[in-house]
């Protein structure tokens, strides 16, 4: 799930993902705590490795992702949480978690992935027990609100079987500029996905 390209912004997008991945001297990032509606936005923790498990387990929140395989092997939430934790200049992870409001600790995940030119790539799931209830829509917008990382615009993609993604994302400002394909791990496929944009300044 860059602007400088903008031209070409689906072929260009693993490209830049690589080259600011390349960049040594990159600081590490500082992950604050990102207030939303009724939901916080906080670094993960090793004690949401059982929630993670139970819903990353779920097929049909693996089947919209690229990355989350099916079934979930041993081990693979333990260290994408131990990645999670290491401060990185290229990726930032959050818990989406309710529990201000008397909610869930974890609903969950969103993440920025770092681009060139001051933008990243916003990547998010939330357990299909909050589907269609504005979680994704809320964390969605307290990233774009708080900016946390500087950028000057976001780009999202989804699945096009996942028309929902596409309305959090239309939702929050985002727009369309696309068609293009991932592969998802789960399927074991390319899936066609439609791209979208969000400029931040």
């Amino acid at each position: 799930m860059s602007d400088a390209s903008i031209k070409d912004p689906i072929k260009s997008r693993s490209g830049a993902i690589l080259a600011a991945s390349a960049k040594q001297d990159a600081p590490a990032y500082d992950q604050p705590t990102v207030p939303g509606d009724e939901l916080d936005l906080r670094p993960l923790r090793y004690s949401d490795s059982g929630l993670i498990d139970l819903y990353a387990a779920d097929e049909r929140l693996a089947k919209m992702t690229t990355s989350i395989p099916h079934p979930l092997p041993p081990g693979s939430t333990e260290s994408f949480i131990a990645r999670a934790l290491q401060p990185s200049p290229r990726e930032v992870i959050w818990a989406i978690d309710s529990s201000r409001a008397g909610g869930a600790e974890l609903k969950g995940v969103i993440s920025l992935k770092r681009m060139d030119g001051e933008q990243s790539e916003i990547g998010y799931w939330v357990a299909p027990s909050w589907w269609n209830s504005n979680v994704a829509s809320a964390a969605v917008q307290a990233l774009v609100a708080a900016n946390p990382l500087g950028d000057r615009s976001y780009f999202a993609s989804v699945f096009q079987d996942n028309p929902g993604a596409a309305r959090v994302l239309t939702k929050s400002g985002f727009g369309y500029v696309g068609d293009a394909e991932a592969y998802s791990v789960a399927r074991g496929a390319k899936v066609p996905t439609w791209t979208y944009i969000r400029k931040l300044d």
